[in-house]
């Protein structure tokens, strides 16, 4: 009897294990095709049925993100506080905190969430520091956000991130052929869609169209799927009074998981076919 029931609780067990196993495939799946609804509702069934905490805070900290490429910023700090809540250690939903209050919430809280993911990681976290420079840079505080940068580089110094970091705080501050040199530099070394989109807004800023176009053409042939290139286009079709084809490039970058609910100017200013 006792056999028998041992055997019944194993085959239940791997039955269940199973069909985690498949819905967290098609969570998975959903989320790398960019169909962020379906990858909404399949984390939620998985944060809501699983109990090992590391794995539900993993969950919903994918929800959050889920969420917020669909715009639904309210949900996606309830999920993360609640990924936070399941695993307080977790640098990923420190960083997402941050990164989500730096755009919709508070510049101070992002900051302190970006602090505790820092103090958290045992070695140099790239991105955590890149994070806190653009908080910084919000703040007003250039100084501590050019540190940052500098930080980076003193550990990953081919890090293009903060490199291109560096080049568009001279473009923020006005000087224009100062970031376009860097981006010459860079284009040289290493000629990435990164690099091409960025040079692009630069040409865009120095009133040179024509420039302008030719890179962001540039980034999207080498990577069809970077979606800053198709905004960075959006932004010079409307400069070029051509709207309705600068609003198909934001559809397209937000297909491309661009969240939309940071387009929201630029789609006030183009217009739908």
């Amino acid at each position: 009897m006792k056999k028998h029931l041992l055997l019944f609780t194993f085959v239940s067990f791997s039955t269940v294990q199973l069909f985690h196993s498949q819905d967290k495939k098609i969570a998975e799946e959903c989320f790398s095709k960019a169909n962020y609804k379906c990858a909404e509702e399949q984390y939620l069934k998985l944060a809501e049925k699983e109990h090992i905490q590391k794995f539900q805070s993993e969950y919903y900290d994918k929800l959050g993100t889920s969420q917020r490429r669909l715009g639904k910023t309210p949900q996606a700090f309830k999920s993360y506080e609640s990924a936070l809540k399941s695993n307080p250690r977790s640098v990923s939903v420190y960083e997402n905190l941050a990164s989500l209050h730096n755009q919709k919430g508070s510049k101070t809280k992002a900051l302190e969430y970006v602090n505790t993911g820092i103090s958290l990681e045992e070695t140099d976290n790239a991105d955590l520091y890149l994070l806190r420079s653009k908080i910084y840079e919000n703040l007003g505080k250039k100084d501590l956000a050019q540190k940052d940068l500098n930080h980076v580089l003193s550990f990953a110094p081919d890090n293009i991130f903060a490199r291109t970091g560096l080049a568009n705080l001279k473009k923020r501050n006005g000087d224009l052929e100062g970031a376009l040199k860097d981006y010459n530099q860079l284009i040289s070394e290493k000629p990435e869609s990164l690099l091409y989109s960025g040079r692009g807004d630069i040409y865009l800023k120095l009133k040179k169209t024509k420039e302008a176009l030719a890179d962001v053409n540039k980034s999207i042939s080498i990577d069809p799927k970077f979606a800053q290139a198709y905004v960075t286009k959006a932004l010079i079709l409307i400069d070029s009074a051509k709207p309705k084809e600068a609003c198909t490039n934001l559809d397209k970058a937000v297909t491309l998981g661009y969240e939309k609910a940071l387009l929201t100017e630029y789609y006030t200013k183009c217009e739908k076919k």
